[in-house]
């Protein structure tokens, strides 16, 4: 199906991409000429509204943000019909750029100098009071110029919120999203440190899921304890450096207040991790 000619009055370019129940454009204002990506929701029933609801949180949340890392959210619409409100339009940024899981790094000083990025959005979210809550390799745009985009503030709340439902992505969830506990600052380190691994180790960790029986059988204490460590990066592969396999063991504890306290005191490790790296490379 070819896309629209336009939507909310901007110009449909081109169709870029798809998330959660949603389709997202390359749109451009006909007045002032400036391209934006568009994110586009429609509503057929009371199921899908949640739908509208997480997009005008990830709105609410992300015109409250101001940091380079973190993709602009410039104007949320909604779409009525006959007073019924039957969709709705996020105009976003436009970022020229891939995936971090599509442009992996090539040294670990590149992967440091990306983690640092992220961990510097993030840290600007918890400044503001809220907490991004799915990390992840796809939610990490990479330009060029080696600038870090973090992106999808769909599952992303204020801090202390605990969900009505279990949200998270296998290989990256916190224990404390699949109990269903309240997120926090450290949620977000959790899934930081799972993001850092896969990148590091090109393999996801065991991460805690519900059981079969969904969100009406949490995770328990009992069912955490089995899930098995991770495998330190450095003993899977000599080239990561410990202090930076030790930082990752660190963010993924399963007990948060093992994890570091905030993702100030992360960057603070990363950049002797990063100055450590630089300086192996002069002498090499």
């Amino acid at each position: 199906m070819s896309p629209p000619r336009k939507i909310s009055g901007y110009n449909v370019l081109s169709h870029i991409g798809e998330g959660a129940h949603s389709d997202i454009y390359a749109v451009q204002d006909p007045k002032t000429k400036q391209v934006w990506a568009l994110k586009h929701i429609e509503i057929n029933d009371e199921k899908e509204q949640r739908f509208f609801e997480q997009a005008r949180r990830e709105y609410t949340i992300g015109s409250k943000l101001s940091h380079p890392g973190i993709r602009q959210l410039r104007k949320f619409i909604r779409h009525r019909k006959k007073f019924k409100v039957v969709g709705a339009s996020l105009v976003m940024e436009f970022i020229d750029s891939t995936t971090l899981d599509q442009q992996l790094p090539r040294t670990i000083t590149e992967a440091v100098g990306i983690f640092i990025q992220v961990a510097e959005a993030l840290a600007h979210m918890h400044q503001k009071g809220y907490v991004h809550a799915d990390i992840k390799p796809t939610n990490v745009l990479l330009m060029q110029d080696g600038i870090v985009k973090v992106i999808d503030l769909g599952q992303a709340c204020t801090t202390g919120t605990i969900k009505k439902r279990i949200q998270g992505t296998p290989g990256y969830m916190a224990p404390e999203q699949a109990q269903r506990k309240a997120i926090d600052a450290r949620t977000d380190i959790f899934n930081f440190g799972a993001m850092m691994y896969w990148v590091l180790v090109r393999e996801v960790i065991p991460t805690a899921m519900p059981p079969s029986g969904g969100d009406a059988a949490l995770m328990t204490t009992r069912d955490l304890e089995q899930i098995p460590e991770p495998t330190p990066p450095h003993e899977v592969d000599s080239r990561i450096p410990e202090p930076l396999s030790q930082l990752v063991i660190q963010c993924v504890a399963k007990d948060a207040d093992q994890r570091p306290d905030s993702m100030m005191e992360v960057i603070a490790i990363l950049n002797q991790v990063q100055a450590m790296a630089r300086q192996k490379t002069r002498t090499a």
